[in-house]
């Protein structure tokens, strides 16, 4: 029976491997179906409150928070609300207490409020429980994840469509079976079905023939929509925190979306101070979903384990081979980090896999360090300063390969 695999490790120590039965993907896929009918029906029914608790549990989990302390966080509200919002993040704080920022900070110091507004965070954390999105304990509940996973779906795609973002990638390589594209001289061994005629009788006209010579003819020349492996290496180190990671994590579900559609594999690495998360190239649309949702940051920076696995995750055969590097800092963990990266960085292209790398708000000497890894990796560098535009970077880089 064909089984799927997930690794889930650390360093390199597996910490766990899950192979699920095809009854049991079916399985997991309709429940997730039957979360995805819920969440559509509250979409089109404008239920403002089911879509907000996606969106609060999605930056939860994009602020590093694996559970809910209500206590906790009123407390650091009130102590310092400034400093208490750099920790939470504006949009969770607003959606947690149904309050707007400034309203907060106009009002923290008022007794009444004060006590208005823990009653409202403890309201919201017991509706959560009660609609399953968090266990007894206050933590994240499967079905929480889920929910949230939707909500970055959704966004993501009707962010992307709408703007014409998505398009269509194809092969460099010439195929016969491919889609019309550019034309050529024919050859000996050319189909008589790919002539294009049009264009050969233009150019015997133009070259003032009554007749058709061979060197008149001219053929459709054809593109294949060859398959390409992507892996997605994604920086979760503890300065991604908050609107930069969920960025990426968006920028990741639309390239999931896009490349799988286009029959593509995309596979999963997450890295800090380690790797702590590996997908292989799958087609699994809802996996990777889940998985790129549950995504938060932590410590520090190991670049050299992210190359090395990535090398690990490609086949052998000839297909093409890509990997996209997300990141915002130096490699930072090891005696010499630099070094072993752009050694790294060397063995995967001598290995036919190609390196891209995004850099969001690089400094000079990160900045040269990229350049040094997109030369060696023969792929492109781009520096991003607008979080904005991470997912429409992803996408022209994915639409340049092949």
């Amino acid at each position: 029976m064909w089984k799927s695999r997930k690794l889930v490790i650390t360093g390199s120590e597996q910490l766990e491997v899950k192979e699920l039965s095809k009854a049991e993907e079916i399985s997991g896929k309709l429940q997730f179906q039957q979360l995805e009918d819920k969440f559509m029906h509250s979409v089109l029914e404008n239920d403002k409150k089911t879509i907000d608790n996606g969106k609060l549990i999605s930056d939860a989990i994009s602020q590093g928070m694996s559970s809910f302390s209500p206590d906790l966080m009123f407390e650091q509200l009130v102590k310092n609300y400034t400093i208490a919002k750099q920790i939470y993040g504006e949009s969770l704080v607003r959606l947690v207490s149904g309050y707007e920022s400034d309203y907060i900070k106009k009002n923290i110091g008022i007794p009444e409020f004060q006590k208005e507004l823990r009653e409202k965070i403890n309201q919201k954390i017991d509706e959560l429980k009660e609609e399953g999105f968090l266990q007894k304990d206050n933590s994240l509940s499967e079905k929480g994840v889920e929910l949230a996973s939707l909500v970055l779906y959704f966004e993501e795609l009707d962010k992307i469509v709408p703007k014409g973002i998505i398009g269509e990638k194809t092969s460099k390589k010439h195929f016969i079976y491919g889609e019309k594209e550019s034309s050529r001289l024919y050859k000996k061994g050319d189909r008589y079905r790919d002539i294009a005629l049009r264009k050969s009788l233009k150019l015997a006209i133009r070259r003032g023939h009554s007749y058709f010579d061979n060197k008149d003819l001219q053929v459709h020349e054809r593109q294949s929509k060859g398959q390409t492996y992507i892996v997605y290496a994604l920086d979760a180190s503890g300065s991604m925190k908050g609107k930069k990671i969920d960025a990426c994590k968006r920028a990741g579900i639309a390239l999931a979306y896009k490349a799988i559609n286009e029959k593509d594999k995309v596979g999963l690495i997450v890295f800090g101070s380690e790797v702590k998360e590996v997908i292989e190239p799958t087609v699994d649309f809802t996996m990777l979903l889940k998985e790129i949702t549950r995504i938060k940051a932590s410590k520090e920076t190991d670049i050299v384990s992210t190359l090395q696995k990535a090398i690990e995750l490609f086949p052998s055969e000839g297909i093409t081979k890509h990997l996209i590097l997300i990141t915002d800092a130096l490699p930072t963990k090891g005696d010499e980090p630099e070094k072993a990266t752009l050694e790294e960085a060397s063995i995967a292209r001598s290995k036919g896999i190609t390196i891209s790398l995004i850099g969001i708000n690089l400094d000079e000497k990160g900045k040269r360090l990229a350049e040094k890894i997109v030369e060696l990796g023969e792929g492109r560098l781009y520096v991003v300063r607008n979080l904005e535009n991470v997912d429409k970077i992803v996408l022209e880089d994915y639409y340049s390969v092949g």
